[in-house]
């Protein structure tokens, strides 16, 4: 698929999604929309479309599991996810598409491929947007006890609503400021911690390997409990897609996405594998703060931080808010991509003004639906809601190896100029990366806490794919 010149749609002007064939019309969603979002915006969104309340909080369960080997596993994730976002970036680079994966997807493997892939994300970022928005009000209403939670949601995503029915350079600055932010908090903390570490952070002692080494040694639970740290690190890496769907609304979505791709992978390794070392290092890997209030409030106590609390409440409340903003862009772009394709219903993918506002309505309703269940039915749909989504970004993630182990060769054969990213020891990288992906779906097969999640999201994804096939075999009958 190749950019057109085409420029973008004049104040007021409407395109309709027309269900035609996969770079046809992906080319022509892209090109309704705005291209709005430049440089430093993709390069942001890279990395903070990872730094969550995943890492913040949900590392430390992790870590009460694993123990200072959780250092050990957020490597092999983190090495799987470099991959995974290498060849994403490689197929990105080459023909950028709102649809991203989707996109690509479809043109790999064919259209109940690219419906799959897409329909699945979209239900995880919707089901995620009411997430968050749960997290974040919780946070506010510890700061202002009485005031009822659902008002806070309804307030945090009527802000993202007008923000994302705007201009895309408006989800562009938050996203930039949003994720400085983030970025900064996590430079900040690791610079405390190796400071600590050294012995040279004022009121601390080095610890030395005392923590690395006692309470059980490095690998206190044994295999077991590495296994369940890998696993929470897997999933603590979700977000990394946000970027490539950005890309094709950027001012240069090939050099933007080939830059960001670049940069982001060494600093996320730094960033969580850092991390996790200096929690491990300076705080007991059993130390009951680590999970119950989460390892970086829990290593901030330690040091003496003053206010660390209410620190980590702030740096949580905006990496929950960056959350909410990406999903509902990321969600809404990736609907008006799939309506393009012809695979869903055509009101959804009308493009107003540069922006696809039906998309974004709809799917910030449905993110709010979500958060209605969580009070209306918090002990069965809630709870299956949940799990439905727990391993979509796994799927996703082998749509992407699959869909780049065979593009690539096409593009080697057919447009090797296009090749401005490659995927790293190319055909082994993205063979080791789907035999990994294999194992992590055997180990949640293993886990009685993650099994139910694998066989709630095997269902919705083989749901999904009958609908996709069907609809692909609809389509080729009435074309013959």
């Amino acid at each position: 698929m190749s950019r057109t010149s085409a420029s973008p749609p004049t104040a007021g002007s409407e395109v309709s999604a027309v269900p035609a064939g996969s770079d046809v019309s992906a080319v022509k969603v892209d090109s309704a929309l705005t291209h709005g979002l430049k440089q430093r915006h993709l390069s942001m969104i890279a990395l903070g479309g990872v730094i969550g309340a995943g890492l913040f909080v949900g590392s430390g369960a992790g870590i009460a599991s694993a123990g200072p080997s959780i250092v050990i596993a957020y490597a092999i994730s983190g090495l799987l996810v470099m991959f995974v976002m290498r060849m994403l970036g490689e197929m990105s680079a080459a023909n950028p598409a709102s649809g991203s994966f989707s996109v690509h997807a479809e043109r790999a493997i064919g259209p109940w491929a690219g419906f799959t892939a897409g329909w699945a994300f979209w239900v995880l970022l919707c089901v995620a947007v009411g997430l968050e928005g749960i997290g974040a009000a919780k946070i506010v209403t510890g700061w202002l006890p009485g005031t009822p939670e659902w008002a806070w949601v309804a307030l945090f995503m009527a802000v993202f609503l007008g923000t994302n029915l705007a201009a895309v350079k408006n989800f562009g600055e938050f996203e930039f400021w949003f994720a400085s932010l983030k970025v900064a908090a996590i430079t900040l903390f690791l610079v405390l911690g190796v400071l600590a570490i050294l012995g040279i952070l004022p009121g601390t002692d080095a610890p030395g390997g005392a923590n690395l080494r006692g309470d059980g040694g490095f690998l206190p639970n044994g295999s077991n409990g590495f296994i369940i740290g890998l696993l929470a690190s897997v999933f603590a890496y979700g977000g990394l897609e946000t970027v490539t769907i950005a890309a094709a609304e950027s001012e240069n979505p090939v050099r933007g996405v080939a830059r960001a791709v670049r940069t982001a992978m060494w600093r996320i390794a730094l960033f969580y594998v850092g991390s996790m070392a200096v929690i491990v290092t300076l705080v007991p890997w059993d130390d009951p703060k680590v999970a119950a209030v989460g390892p970086f409030y829990a290593t901030l106590d330690h040091l003496g931080i003053s206010g660390a609390a209410e620190i980590m409440n702030v740096v949580i409340l905006i990496a929950l808010l960056s959350a909410m903003n990406a999903n509902i862009y990321g969600a809404s772009r990736m609907t008006c991509s799939l309506v393009a394709r012809g695979q869903g219903p055509k009101r959804l993918g009308r493009v107003s003004s540069g922006v696809p506002r039906t998309a974004v309505l709809v799917s910030s309703v449905f993110g709010f639906l979500c958060v209605l269940l969580s009070y209306w039915r918090p002990d069965d749909v809630f709870p299956w809601l949940l799990n439905m989504i727990g391993a979509v970004i796994l799927v996703v993630w082998i749509f992407i190896a699959v869909s780049q182990l065979l593009l690539r060769r096409r593009l080697e054969r057919e447009a090797p100029e296009k090749l401005v990213v490659r995927m790293w020891l190319f055909p082994v990288g993205t063979l080791l990366a789907l035999a990994a992906m294999a194992g992590i779906f055997l180990l949640m097969l293993r886990e009685p806490d993650t099994r139910d999640q694998l066989l709630a999201t095997g269902a919705l994804t083989v749901v999904l794919a009958v609908i996709g096939v069907v609809r692909q075999q609809r389509a080729a009958a009435v074309k013959n």
